[in-house]
């Protein structure tokens, strides 16, 4: 019964390299929980929402009667235009579902120029200062 005992316990250890080497590799690798192409995909889609994000604040600054108000209550719309475009995600999120209510509030009849130009310039005015504190 002693021979048995050790018999067996040498071929314990084969038999667990015989199983090791018949799985797969696949198997044996590090599963990732997320993968590479899923990361790669979440990049492409937060450049492209925020790509979105920044042409809908630009579209807010862009009118001419928008860059006249900017101008003479002194503000430089090209510094605008730049100082949005270091804007986190989370602010220019922000910022362009702004612009898509004043554009809707606007279509609707529930803003005039003046007033949309009054927000707008206040817009302008707060994304300075915003950047200016940082």
């Amino acid at each position: 019964m002693h021979f048995d005992l050790w018999r067996s316990t040498r071929l314990l250890p084969i038999g667990v390299l015989i199983t090791l080497l018949a799985l797969p590799t696949s198997l044996l690798a590090q599963t990732h929980v997320v993968g590479q192409a899923d990361i790669h995909k979440e990049l492409v889609n937060a450049a492209q929402t925020r790509q979105k994000n920044l042409q809908k604040a630009r579209r807010l600054f862009s009118s001419d009667a928008t860059q006249k108000a900017m101008e003479s209550a002194r503000i430089n719309p090209s510094r605008v235009d730049a100082v949005v475009s270091t804007l986190s995600d989370a602010e220019l999120a922000r910022l362009a579902s702004r612009a898509d209510k004043l554009d809707q509030d606007f279509a609707a009849g529930r803003l005039s120029d003046r007033d949309l130009l009054l927000i707008v310039l206040g817009i302008a005015a707060l994304i300075l200062i915003i950047v200016a504190v940082r």
